[in-house]
């Protein structure tokens, strides 16, 4: 997947949040850890992959996928925030063993957790990883989320100058 793009949009919105709520110089990092922990349960939640009390379906693929690049930008925003060089950064294809999909959600948790506590590009390519992994076990492919990434940064950008 090539993400140069969407790192830079990335860049472009965090600064333009920053400017806007003046936030330059505050570490944002735990904030948008947090972010990315409640993101990754909302998207849990319209999978509905783990609840086997009910018979509900889950939601329609585009409200999946639109959770899904939620995460996305708070995973990008978090590799900014520890610097991350794209031009070093790579995504490679890597076999997953897991198919269950509630499995994989607490892969990316616990993926979370060991980037939190150690802010290392290793940890953050593990977390990217093992997040795109939960979009292959719901069928997105890379350029769905690419396309959903860019209208979904549009909306926020938007949501911004709204005064959401």
């Amino acid at each position: 997947m090539e993400i140069s793009e969407l790192f830079q949009m990335q860049k472009s919105l965090d600064q333009y949040i920053q400017n806007e709520h003046g936030l330059d110089g505050e570490d944002l990092f735990v904030k948008k850890v947090l972010a990315l922990v409640v993101e990754v349960g909302e998207l849990a939640n319209e999978t509905r992959c783990f609840k086997f009390w009910s018979s509900k379906p889950a939601a329609e693929k585009e409200v999946i996928l639109e959770e899904f690049v939620d995460g996305i930008h708070f995973i990008l925003s978090l590799g900014l925030e520890i610097g991350i060089s794209t031009e070093h950064f790579s995504l490679g294809e890597v076999d997953y063993l897991e198919t269950d999909l509630s499995s994989q959600f607490l892969n990316v948790y616990g993926a979370i957790s060991d980037f939190k506590e150690n802010r290392s590009i290793a940890n953050y390519q593990n977390l990217f990883q093992q997040f795109l992994y939960v979009a292959n076990l719901l069928g997105f492919s890379h350029e769905e989320i690419i396309s959903a990434y860019k209208q979904k940064n549009e909306v926020n950008y938007n949501r911004q100058k709204e005064g959401y």
